[in-house]
């Protein structure tokens, strides 16, 4: 056996981060995965290339014949994803939407019924409010910190239930366990979006969940170059997401797959920085006069802190908070236009903090912290509040 066959499944989180699912190239000897820019492969003979197409209809890992279903360096991503969320297989598709449309649509026909969580990234809100129903699917929101609610919204034809673990922008927190259970129950999928929390902080397949998805153009790849959507879960639901995914043309550029591989190395360095970037900044804006609240997980203030002390990991929280100024619409202005280091910007997870001024959430500030020096951030925002005094 060579030294690079080694299983590091059993080794600890950051040395899968950084090990599994690449090696050196078999050809090249190259350490770092090449980027495989090529649409199709060649094979020596026709009765080849047809037992390929036969195994490749099987979903079988490790065979490429058409990079819109499969290509090497994206193969690579797939196994190290597979490592850090624990699961049996995992798709990488062109972006989050993708990665969520792709994951709730191979589990649901006309006809059919999905429990939605009422606190949703917009694109899913409207895929929930517009898009299923107008295909014949049966929609549903609701309230999931009280899991009562989803007990109620079950119907016989209810075949998927679905939510952010960590919600956006409201950061409110599901009981995954509890979930999970009602969703098995009735037989329903148990389907997470984990982007803002990440596997570094959480990882729903084992709190119950059958699929998790990310936008993994967070904190997979962290550093705001590249898109990417992940699907992982068993074998038998990611192959048909596969199916679905290379139907729909869902699939991701492999040079997005060569970033992701190279940020996911150190996913785990900068998760930790920016949750110790977050707690910092959460307790210190709770001492700030201007302030009406704070929301962050890792503060007992927040309403499912002891939740979130049981299921992540580590003692981390992740790097989303939220703050709401005293005011209204004017107030959020003059504070936020007043910072330097972070841009008024979307998308989280990204090295650089990130601040989006949210007005149709009654102008609340979300802040993704990134991993710059915590005392420049906190100084940034105290001559902040000095400008936004001083008027």
């Amino acid at each position: 056996m060579s030294r690079y066959d080694t299983d590091y499944s059993k080794m600890r989180f950051a040395t899968r981060a950084i090990k599994s699912g690449e090696g050196p190239d078999p050809v090249t000897k190259a350490l770092n995965t090449p980027i495989y820019e090529t649409s199709t492969y060649g094979y020596e003979t026709a009765e080849q290339y047809d037992e390929m197409l036969a195994r490749g209809a099987k979903w079988e890992p490790d065979l490429y014949i058409y990079s819109r279903t499969t290509n090497p360096t994206t193969n690579a991503l797939e196994k190290k994803v597979m490592a850090l969320e624990g699961a049996e297989d995992a798709v990488i598709c062109s972006c989050g939407m993708a990665a969520i449309s792709n994951a709730l649509l191979s589990n649901l026909n006309a006809g059919d019924h999905v429990i939605c969580s009422d606190d949703t990234f917009m694109c899913t809100s409207s895929l929930f409010a517009d898009i299923l129903p107008a295909k014949g699917i049966e929609t549903c929101r609701v309230e999931v910190l009280n899991v009562e609610n989803i007990e109620k919204a079950m119907k016989p034809n209810t075949k998927v239930v679905y939510l952010e673990a960590l919600s956006n922008p409201q950061l409110k927190l599901a009981d995954l366990p509890a979930i999970a259970e009602i969703a098995h129950k009735h037989g329903c999928k148990f389907i997470v979006d984990n982007t803002f929390l990440s596997p570094v902080v959480m990882r729903p397949l084992k709190w119950g969940a059958d699929i998790v998805v990310h936008s993994g153009t967070k904190y997979y790849v962290g550093h705001g170059d590249a898109l990417c959507g992940i699907v992982a879960g068993s074998k038998k639901d990611i192959d048909r997401v596969r199916y679905y995914y290379d139907n729909f043309g869902s699939h991701i550029a492999p040079y997005d797959s060569w970033l992701a591989l190279r940020s996911v190395r150190t996913m785990p360095l900068r998760v930790r920085k920016q949750s110790e970037n977050a707690m910092a900044l959460a307790r210190w804006f709770e001492t700030r006069p201007e302030v009406d609240f704070v929301t962050y997980p890792g503060l007992e203030s927040h309403h499912q802190h002891e939740l979130a002390t049981r299921i992540f990991e580590d003692g981390l929280y992740g790097g989303m908070l939220c703050v709401h100024l005293k005011g209204g619409y004017e107030e959020m202005c003059r504070f936020a236009d007043a910072t330097r280091i972070p841009p008024i910007a979307t998308s989280l997870g990204d090295v650089v903090t990130l601040m989006f001024p949210k007005s149709a959430y009654n102008n609340l500030i979300r802040i993704s912290t990134g991993c710059e020096d915590v005392q420049d951030l906190i100084d940034d925002f105290t001559q902040a509040f000095d400008q936004y005094n001083r008027k």
